[in-house]
């Protein structure tokens, strides 16, 4: 990255220098813990403890349903994952227990 790479911050709401945003973002990392507590990482595998219903198509997933090499979104609630046929599946993490 160059001197005049900037990024929005959007908790602050200023405009911070790249090297900056990549400094902060190293200390301020999110912990996200499933429904019993565990801590949560990229990669993991997690199974749901209740049925869902997702928004936008008339599928459900059922309790007891593995989800494999989730990914964490920044927020402490929200895992993003992918599963058969639902682009851009995103759980909150009170839903899902860590394998």
């Amino acid at each position: 990255m160059s001197d005049d790479d900037y990024i929005y911050d959007e908790a602050t709401g200023e405009w911070i220098s790249a090297a900056d945003a990549g400094a902060a973002g190293a200390t301020s990392q999110v912990e996200v813990r499933d429904s019993v507590g565990n801590l949560l990482a990229d990669g993991d595998s997690v199974t749901l403890i209740k049925d869902l219903k997702v928004k936008g198509t008339s599928q459900t997933l059922k309790r007891g349903t593995v989800i494999k090499s989730i990914r964490l979104t920044g927020d402490d609630q929200e895992i993003d994952c992918r599963f058969e046929g639902i682009k851009g599946l995103v759980l909150r993490a009170e839903f899902v227990r860590k394998r």
